[in-house]
């Protein structure tokens, strides 16, 4: 089982070393399922190519909001890096640039304010916001997901309320929702290969299944339900269920029973990331559950690295030591 942590709450002033990474992550549904959301907040982004480029020696100068709101009216992707000058750290507090994540009396407040990314489109519209995340259930143990401790998966809010109150664009509702957080003391790319992660409330309990491959082949995977107190417990695995291929080709699947499961909706689509909506059964039980696929071995490969800066941009007033270098030859470099 997991490691107890301190008192339950995002911890936000965690010192993250060089070459390390820590992000804390939000995503939601709307009760009628029209809408979904997901925040992460980064220190050290694992996706940044300017991160990578610049060695990994200063993580704070690599932080960056990424919201993703997802309904034909409210649709709006945000992920601008900014560096340490912009980025500040307190207990229960993330500010990053113009936005902030911030604990205030057992519930998490983020309040947006940013602009929106889209390919080929010279003009970014404004995204302004609050959300508000209410836990229902609170965790206080950590898990290893490799051998030597070098990566760290926190399931801080498994089940949560939350209040969607956006300005831009013009959108509101209210639904459920999920926080947690994942560090690490290495790139992650030298700790994996691949992953798949799936959560979905079951009854007054939530599943979480989490299974990949590491970067030396060997496998994991675990399913975990949190009862109504917080406590997880480790449960036998469903059965494999494999999913579709997205547009770019990436693998994914899940776990439920019979081994079978149908997408919703695809929310995001990209050559190494894929996270979608699905309809399955779990425990005997009828649920929508949200579900992500990553191959890292495609993140690194020179191609996506060289693709990344369009999708997530630096803050220009904000420049790192390699922002002026042509990217592809920086790539080479390293």
């Amino acid at each position: 089982m997991g490691e107890r942590s301190r008192p339950v709450r995002p911890h936000f002033d965690t010192l993250v070393p060089p070459q390390g990474y820590r992000w804390w992550y939000v995503d939601a549904l709307s009760d009628d399922e029209r809408y979904g959301l997901t925040i992460i907040g980064f220190i050290g982004s694992v996706f940044s190519p300017y991160y990578r480029i610049s060695g990994r020696d200063i993580p704070l100068d690599h932080s960056c909001l990424n919201v993703a709101l997802y309904g034909k009216r409210g649709a709006r992707w945000v992920m601008t890096e900014r560096g340490r000058q912009d980025t500040r750290q307190s207990e229960d507090a993330l500010t990053i640039g113009p936005s902030a994540m911030r604990w205030d009396q057992d519930r998490l407040i983020i309040d947006i304010e940013e602009r929106d990314i889209r390919l080929g489109i010279p003009w970014r519209r404004r995204v302004k916001g609050r959300i508000i995340l209410h836990p229902e259930i609170l965790n206080d143990q950590s898990f290893k997901l490799d051998p030597a401790g070098r990566h760290h998966w926190h399931t801080i809010a498994p089940r949560a309320r939350i209040e969607v109150k956006m300005e831009q664009p013009d959108v509101g509702w209210s639904g459920s929702g999920y926080l947690d957080g994942n560090h690490g003391s290495e790139p992650i790319e030298n700790g994996f290969r691949s992953w798949h992660w799936s959560r979905a409330h079951c009854g007054p309990d939530v599943a979480v299944t989490y299974e990949g491959v590491r970067r030396d082949g060997s496998h994991f995977a675990s399913a975990l339900r949190f009862d109504a107190s917080g406590t997880p417990r480790e449960v036998e695995l469903p059965l494999v269920a494999p999913l579709p291929p997205t547009w770019w080709g990436m693998k994914r699947q899940a776990r439920a029973d019979r081994g079978h499961a149908s997408v919703i909706r695809t929310w995001e689509d990209s050559p190494f990331y894929a996270r979608s909506a699905l309809q399955m059964r779990l425990f005997g039980k009828p649920v929508t559950a949200i579900q992500e696929s990553i191959s890292l071995d495609r993140l690194v490969n020179p191609v996506i690295q060289n693709m990344l800066p369009y999708k997530m941009p630096r803050d220009p007033n904000r420049q790192s030591r390699a922002w002026h270098v042509p990217l592809p030859i920086l790539l080479k470099r390293r």
